[in-house]
């Protein structure tokens, strides 16, 4: 079993307030702010941030499914779009967006689209999100 650990900092202010987010493996250490949140400014996020975990591991479960299916891929890159909404019971994350480019010699369109499926319901990430909508566009290239 794997425990990973990840901490923030939140200091509010007239402004709304600003932060840090750190990794226990040190790969990252980032600032995020109310308005890296909600508008333009330098920072990140929540959301972008649950958009790259999500694409990494839709990538690492999307090459183990092809793998043991026998079509090696030859490269995965998927982009997350991750979409908060205020809604009248608050804020919530209610849609998340992943688009997959993928190499994989000798595969059909067919079996590709059923083990990108499959796999967009089966990703440790995708599980733990299951109350939001997720939707795939794959594609071959």
């Amino acid at each position: 079993m794997a425990i990973r650990k990840a901490r923030a900092s939140w200091a509010p202010s007239d402004q709304g307030g600003g932060g840090t987010i750190h990794s226990e493996s040190g790969a990252l250490a980032a600032k995020y702010t109310f308005g890296s949140r909600f508008a333009s400014d330098p920072g990140t996020n929540p959301e972008e941030l649950l958009g790259a975990a999500h694409a990494a591991c839709f990538n690492m479960a999307l090459a183990g499914a092809l793998t043991a299916a026998g079509h090696q891929p030859a490269r995965l890159e998927t982009a997350a779009e991750v979409t908060i909404e205020k809604l009248t019971e608050g804020f919530r994350i209610t849609t998340i967006h992943l688009v997959t480019a993928a190499e994989v010699p000798g595969i059909s369109d067919e079996v590709f689209q059923e083990q990108a499926h499959l796999t967009k319901l089966s990703c440790p990430v995708s599980k733990a999100l299951a109350g939001t909508d997720i939707f795939l566009e794959a594609k071959l290239v």
